[in-house]
């Protein structure tokens, strides 16, 4: 019988909230060595995910798009929207400016197999585990799918 999600994932992981200083979010992720963690609000909903690319914002900076000019009109090369949204991740001061909002979840009941085909296919590294009421019980990483892919073949 395939394993589930709930035999794999990672229970109680470590939440932070949307007005959760950035430092603080940046030295729990190094400190425990994670890539990221959940984000929550005030009765637990998850709301967001804050990973290390959402934090390579602060260190890496922000490019203008390019642009030409034509009769005295700008002409965008690239979307300004992405680079506002990327100003913003970069110059913010709390988790709830930096995260990612609306990320792709699963459900304990999962088989890993259904898990590993969300990870490859959205191209995310890791999976907060929702109960039936919407609360964070768990994460599922890639590394946690790997181990029981190793643990399988023993």
């Amino acid at each position: 019988m395939p394993k589930t999600v709930a035999e794999v994932m990672s229970r109680d992981p470590i939440v932070v909230r949307s007005e959760t200083p950035l430092k603080e979010a940046i030295q729990l992720i190094a400190e425990r060595r994670i890539s990221g963690l959940p984000v929550v609000d005030d009765v637990g909903q998850l709301v967001g995910i804050i990973s290390e690319t959402d934090l390579m914002w602060q260190e890496t900076g922000v490019t203008p798009p390019a642009y030409i000019m034509f009769l005295d009109s700008v002409i965008y090369l690239q979307n300004p929207a992405d680079y506002e949204r990327d100003l913003h991740k970069a110059l913010g001061q709390t988790v709830g400016e930096v995260m990612s909002k609306n990320p792709i979840t699963i459900t304990p009941d999962k088989t890993i197999k259904e898990a590993a085909k969300i990870m490859h296919d959205r191209s995310v590294h890791r999976l907060p585990v929702l109960d039936s009421a919407g609360q964070v019980i768990g994460i599922l990483t890639r590394g946690d799918i790997v181990r029981a892919m190793a643990a399988s073949q023993d």
